[in-house]
């Protein structure tokens, strides 16, 4: 089975180091996988809700591109393009956004700090925030689901983001699906093994510590970087400690297990720090030389990096163009000529149906409720800690397997491998109790 895995770049700066360790190099390694399909996208509308500087987002958008192409992306192989050249995501944002509970985007962590920050300044509490800002868990909902994907490699701080994500299919699923998945639920994929790079500091490498090893700097450069990597005061000759040694850490990143070894037991046998940055140097060097010569005479021809990324983008159109026609006539947005065609206009409207609906409580817990097809509930689900766990017990309760029903608080509980999964209300008199099971039972009946 084919899988397939999608990552944004947001280009607001110059991919450094630890943008190479921590995302491009295992996403790139992840495209060749046989069973991989890859979409791979410049988050350039995501930019603009964090710079307001058009000529530093166009460089951005130059040197990602040719970043990911020196580093070995193929892409004949995986599908890369600009987020802004597609424009049925904007498209999609806007249905997604009209499903999209506000309460859900008021617990988004990026809103609630800037809310939070305010408030302890004395300010409004929304004083700065746009609505790209609150807006952007929708964005990103957008670019995950215009294409189906499986797996969404991300970091822990934006886990949050593909939950939202599923929250918002799951509700799209149910309002307009009419019993089909029309959206694919994604899972985030955290990949603990990835590596997290100290920069020249310590602290995690990042453009805000202004403390970046540039990844496509001259030789040059990057000799003087590594030269200014924080170390203690302990001579040459005397024993080092590799597990506090930033140093040995990016050495780490980059170096075969024997060569780690090596340099281990260099460190600890007296190693001069001058001579262990050389070393990482030349470790650094190997990785990146042939890399930083493929990136800068790709800068060096912008109209060949245009031309790849329009190529990358007519072929995500092609997925993401009728899918985007699925959905319009989905919520209704249908051609009249169609409509004519079809006889619609001259058919009986069809009833509405029982149907589940999935939430998220307060607490950040997930539940559903089955509503008859007038709209009245007949079940509420117990809390689970994530999706993945209440869609499954969904999954279950509409496979047609036999149910287990027991009476229970005036009402009736419908259980699973011995618990309750889901409680109905408590019902006046016997004559309610029966009448309500039978409605859930036709409910939950195998269709033909």
């Amino acid at each position: 089975m084919t899988t397939r895995i999608l990552t944004g770049i947001t280009t607001t700066g110059t991919p450094h180091l630890g943008n190479y360790a921590g995302a491009i190099r295992p996403a790139i390694v992840a495209s060749r996988a046989a069973d991989a399909d890859s979409f791979y996208f410049l988050a350039d509308y995501h930019a603009l809700i964090k710079c307001d500087d058009p000529a530093r987002i166009q460089r951005s958008r130059l040197e990602i591109a040719a970043t990911w192409l020196a580093c070995g992306l193929d892409a004949s192989r995986a599908t890369f393009y600009r987020q802004s050249d597609i424009p049925e995501i904007p498209e999609l944002c806007w249905l997604l956004s009209c499903v999209a509970g506000k309460g859900l985007l008021n617990r988004a962590h990026a809103y609630k700090a800037s809310v939070d920050k305010n408030v302890e300044q004395g300010e409004d509490p929304d004083a700065g925030i746009t609505m790209g800002l609150f807006s952007y868990p929708v964005l990103m909902a957008a670019d995950i689901l215009m294409f189906n994907a499986h797996k969404v490699p991300v970091g822990r701080d934006q886990i949050q983001h593909v939950e939202m994500a599923r929250d918002i299919a799951q509700r799209f699923n149910h309002l307009f699906g009419q019993g089909k998945e029309l959206f694919t639920l994604p899972e985030a994929v955290i990949e603990e093994d990835v590596a997290t790079l100290p920069g020249l500091d310590g602290r995690k490498m990042s453009k805000s510590y202004d403390n970046t090893i540039p990844l496509f700097g001259s030789a040059k450069q990057l000799k003087g970087a590594i030269a200014r990597i924080v170390t203690d005061s302990r001579l040459p000759g005397e024993a080092k400690d590799p597990d506090t040694s930033h140093l040995f850490t990016l050495y780490q990143a980059f170096a075969a297990p024997t060569q780690q070894a090596d340099f281990r037991a260099e460190l600890i046998n007296g190693l001069g720090w001058g001579e262990a940055k050389q070393a990482l140097f030349t470790l650094l060097e190997a990785e990146l030389g042939e890399a930083r010569e493929r990136y800068h005479a790709l800068i060096e021809k912008p109209a060949d990096l245009e031309d790849i990324l329009l190529a990358g983008a007519a072929k995500a159109r092609k997925t993401a163009t009728p899918f985007l026609g699925e959905l319009r006539e989905a919520v209704g947005l249908r051609s009249f000529r169609s409509q004519a065609a079809s006889g619609v206009g001259e058919k009986k409207k069809v009833g509405k149906s029982a149907r589940f609906v999935s939430f998220r409580d307060d607490d950040g817990s997930f539940r559903f409720r089955l509503l008859d097809a007038a709209g009245e509930q007949l079940l509420l689900s117990k809390s689970f800690a994530d999706g993945k766990s209440a869609g499954l017990v969904n999954k279950r309760l509409q496979s047609g397997e036999a149910l287990d029903i027991r009476e229970q608080d005036g009402g009736f509980g419908l259980w699973l491998e011995g618990q309750c999964v889901a409680q109905s209300p408590a019902f006046a008199d016997s004559n309610g109790l029966d009448a309500a099971i039978a409605r859930l039972r036709e409910a939950l009946a195998p269709q033909e």
